[in-house]
Formats: C-alpha cells, structure tokens, sequence
C-alpha cells in the first residue's frame, strides 16, 4: 500500500475516532436556552392560570408574562460537540452541571425541590398581592413536615397548628426551635397544637389545643450539640377566598412577583397594563420584596421573542440584563411588589420617563 495512502487511511479512522469521542464522550456542561412565556392573566394548557372565587374580579386582558429559562436535565450531560455548537450560539448558555444541579442531586430530588419552590412561591405571592391591596391574611405556625424516625413522628402530624411551646405563645415558626433549644437532649418539652383535622381552613384563635410531650434528643448535625425534637416549623396561611394557580410543567421560584401582579389585577378595576406587553420575573416574598433569578439574559430574549415591550426586572439582576438587552425591549428595575405596580401605572399613562431603568455592572 502507498504510504500516502495509508495515511490518508490512518488520517481518516483518526477524524473518526475522535468525532465518536465527541459525541459519545460527555462533557461536564449543561444548556439553558430560553423557555415559554406565560401570560399570567391568559389561559395555558386549557386552564386560566390564575382563578379566584370568592371575590369579585375584573376583566384583565392584557399581558402580564411570566418567563422561564429550559435546561438540560440533572441525568443529561452534553457531549462535546453540543457543548461547542451551545457557546455558538447566542440564545443558548453552555454551564458547568453542577451549577444547576449539586453532585449528588438526583433528578428526582431536583424536580421535588423546584416543585416545593413553585408552590413557595405561590404562595407569598398571593400573600403579597392582598398585603398590596390591604386585605388581611391571618397566618398561624405549624408543623410543616416531620422527621421520619425522630422524637416526634407519630406524636405530631403535619399540619398541627403550634399555639405554645412549654406554654409561650408561639408566633414565628422561629420561636419554636427557640424554645425547644433552651432544654437539654432528653428533657421532655411540652406543645400545645390543634390538631390539622381539627384546624383545616379555619380559625383555631379560641380553639385551647391540646397539650402533647416530646421528650427532646441530641442534633444528630454538625456543630454544637443541642436538644430537637425532629419537626420543622412552617407558616400556614388562611386565604380570606380562593386564590388558585394552575400552570403545569413550570418549577423553581421566579414567577412569584409576575403571579402577585396578575393577582393584583384580577382583583381591581381597569387593565394595569394599559394594553402594553409587560412581561418580568423574579422572586418574592409574604412582604412583597423581589429577589434575584438565574439566566436572566435567557428569560429578556424569550420575552422579547414572543413580543414584550417592558420586561419587569429585579434589581439585583439589573446590571447582567442590561449587557445584552434585545432589541425594542425596556428593562425596569424593581425591588419591592410595589415599584412594580407604580412602574405598570407609569407604562399605561405613557409616563416612560419615569421608569426606573437597569444600567451595566
């Protein structure tokens, strides 16, 4: 055989060779690329998104957007070759896995955590929106999960209503581990709880409760040793009517402030929009304060692709936003429910100029 034809030959098994590698061989990246945009006052998949009975409501036919960010998931890993086509391609961000997904998470354990943060999020935002709009919401402390195996599991259930620890009236979920931590490891702790059965959907403000003994155990965690007694505290609010969110495959906490708006405009007169596209993002809290999300640049371009004109954006996120903002779209910095709502007056009476604006870090 010609020496140059073997090496044409040797040549080409090694392009092979190496294009197998690249496309076998995984690499330690994941994708995100921009993902739907909802209309939090529209319908999707069949169902209004944001339903309320109870209440009277108003027509709210314009557009308040939700954005979200498609990832790759825990149990994929690009290869090589999407990896290179991915830091191409300018609507696509290529990451380290463990960026989204902690070693060891598994892909179960990522979808439960995005599933408990969206319903997080559902709920401070119907919290905020009626704090907004000055409509009380009482909230009481209860047991929001316990510890399998641990002092309490088969003496307190999820859902009891924790009025008193060691007769102290128990008002933030943090009183609870406050006062059980003033006991040694072994030493009995006494709650009073109203029952969940008892207390479902309604006051228990007059309800006594009954009082229930946990003999308290030694943290089985790092750091200084101290009594627990294997529950964890949470915050139950009772909903003066029925606020429902239904958005199916959606995970993760940054559609909280966009929910609270919708809520907000069901809920009063008039089109907060002014028929403008709004489209935004971000965290928040029972208070109403927004927090920053991931892959903001992602959620502008997808907003801007389905038609957005102003994009409601956390402060905090500001200065990545406004590096690369696309074209025709107006970014408005906001920390608070209320900038928001200020911010969607000032776009339907046409007063841009007051908007707050997002400038480069």
């Amino acid at each position: 055989m010609p020496s140059r034809t073997a090496t044409l030959i040797t040549s080409t098994l090694t392009l092979i060779a190496l294009l197998g590698v690249a496309l076998l061989v995984p690499t330690p990246y994941s994708e995100m690329s921009p993902g739907p945009t909802v209309n939090t006052l529209g319908t999707y998949g069949g169902d209004t998104v944001i339903q309320i009975s109870g209440r009277k409501t108003y027509p709210a036919d314009g557009h308040l957007n939700m954005t979200t960010v498609r990832v790759t998931g825990a149990d994929y890993h690009m290869n090589l070759v999407e990896s290179v086509f991915g830091w191409l391609r300018h609507d696509d961000k290529v990451v380290e896995h463990d960026t989204l997904y902690p070693k060891g998470q598994t892909a179960e354990q990522a979808d439960q955590q995005n599933a408990e943060e969206f319903t997080q999020s559902q709920d401070s935002a119907k919290v905020a929106a009626l704090k907004e709009l000055n409509i009380p919401v009482p909230s009481r402390v209860v047991v929001a999960a316990v510890v399998s195996g641990g002092a309490s599991q088969g003496v307190l259930h999820a859902g009891d209503v924790i009025k008193a620890v060691d007769g102290t009236e128990v008002k933030q979920p943090d009183d609870v581990a406050t006062l059980v931590t003033k006991h040694k490891p072994g030493e009995p702790v006494v709650f009073t709880v109203v029952p969940a059965a008892q207390a479902k959907g309604k006051s228990v403000d007059d309800v006594p409760g009954k009082k229930i003994t946990v003999t308290t155990r030694k943290s089985a965690d790092t750091g200084p040793s101290r009594a627990v007694v294997g529950i964890q505290a949470g915050v139950e609010h009772l909903f003066p009517f029925s606020i429902d969110i239904k958005l199916a495959d959606v995970g993760g906490p940054s559609a909280g402030t966009m929910f609270a708006l919708g809520i907000i405009d069901k809920l009063t007169p008039g089109n907060m929009t002014g028929g403008h596209f709004v489209a935004g993002t971000g965290t928040i809290d029972d208070n109403g304060t927004v927090g920053p999300i991931g892959g903001i640049s992602l959620k502008t371009i997808g907003a801007r692709n389905k038609g957005a004109q102003y994009f409601l954006t956390p402060a905090d996120n500001c200065g990545e936003a406004a590096k690369d903002v696309p074209g025709g779209l107006t970014l408005v910095k906001i920390t608070t429910l209320d900038d928001a709502v200020k911010a969607l007056a000032d776009i339907k009476s046409g007063n841009t100029k007051a908007l707050p604006s997002c400038t480069k870090s």
